[in-house]
């Protein structure tokens, strides 16, 4: 239903229905049975009609679109007959023709056009499209990346109970890194938060013995994911094969940006006090403590980097070097 009240006049009357056309980003244009232009309403400022012009479908859009206009319009022949165009104006805007025959009360046949400006709407779909074709791609590296923890957690693995607690711990480690993550917008996740998820979760009570130096990096999402593994290992095998909680010695873990003449690069140095003199001791230890592959084959070459694993009398050593990608 479409009413007004007759009083407020046609000038109001139109000064509102032009306003309401400019703010939808719409233009009217009307054209008789002869297609002859009778009105044209907020004509968008891609195109203009030249003074002393008489208005066609050519002298305002232009022969390449003027002739697909015409076109178009030349098979509508009844009442009720309507066509669509797409157009993509040349300046990254895409605009929609909606052409229609209607009847007029004096039983005269009309061609009325509206003009839609879809620009917006052309760039959140292309936005979209490729948010889509990012969750993909992340999502199938996810998968990757999981299907390598179970190959590497299986093989390791001397029971059924002993895979599924090493395997459940890293797909946390994995799912808190990926919050991380998705809380940055995926641009990536800072280093000290990484390191602090496995602390409050492991060592909570005993924060205050993991000591944090240096640069608080920002990784990217894969360098995230990966290095959380890494932490989530370290953290673990502290708690559960070394002494330091016993001995209240301090773990120090330290992340270095290195500016090298192959780029920047990332040094994470893991330095955890042990207290076993026996060389036989010190190398049971390092057979029970699970997660060595990981730390020294799958981190690193995720990460494109490098690592050291060392256990000493006095001290186990992990440092992992990669290369640093570079924001915008």
């Amino acid at each position: 239903m479409t009413w007004f009240e007759p009083q407020r006049g046609e000038e109001q009357l139109r000064e509102f229905f032009i306003t309401a056309l400019i703010d939808m980003g719409a233009s009217l244009i009307l054209q008789d049975e002869d297609g002859t232009y009778v009105c044209i309403t907020a004509l968008p400022p891609q195109w203009r009609l030249e003074a002393g012009a008489r208005p066609t479908d050519e002298s305002i859009f232009g022969p390449e679109i003027g002739q697909r206009l015409t076109e178009i319009k030349s098979t509508l022949v009844k009442a009720g007959d309507r066509a669509d165009l797409e157009i993509e104006a040349g300046d990254d805007s895409f605009f929609e023709f909606r052409c229609r025959l209607v009847e007029m009360t004096d039983a005269k046949l009309h061609l009325i056009t509206v003009v839609i400006d879809r620009t917006e709407d052309r760039r959140r779909e292309r936005l979209l499209r490729a948010l889509l074709r990012e969750v993909s791609h992340r999502s199938k590296n996810l998968l990757a990346i999981i299907q390598s923890i179970a190959s590497q957690t299986a093989r390791y693995a001397g029971t059924l109970d002993m895979f599924l607690g090493k395997f459940r711990g890293r797909l946390h480690a994995l799912s808190q890194s990926q919050d991380l993550i998705t809380d940055s917008s995926w641009r990536g996740a800072y280093f000290r938060d990484l390191l602090k998820q496995q602390v409050d979760r492991y060592v909570q009570e005993n924060a205050d013995l993991v000591h944090v130096s240096g640069d608080d990096v920002l990784l990217t999402p894969n360098a995230s994911l990966h290095i959380g593994l890494a932490l989530h290992e370290l953290v673990v095998n502290a708690v559960s094969h070394g002494d330091f909680l016993q001995r209240r010695r301090p773990i120090e873990v330290t992340c270095t940006r290195l500016d090298t003449p192959q780029g920047p690069m990332v040094r994470i140095l893991w330095v955890e006090p042990f207290g076993i003199a026996d060389a036989d001791d010190i190398k049971a230890v390092k057979t029970n403590r699970f997660g060595s592959t990981v730390l020294e084959r799958v981190v690193p070459s995720s990460v494109n980097g490098t690592a050291q694993h060392e256990f000493g009398q006095a001290e186990i050593r992990y440092e992992l070097t990669f290369p640093l990608e570079i924001f915008d």
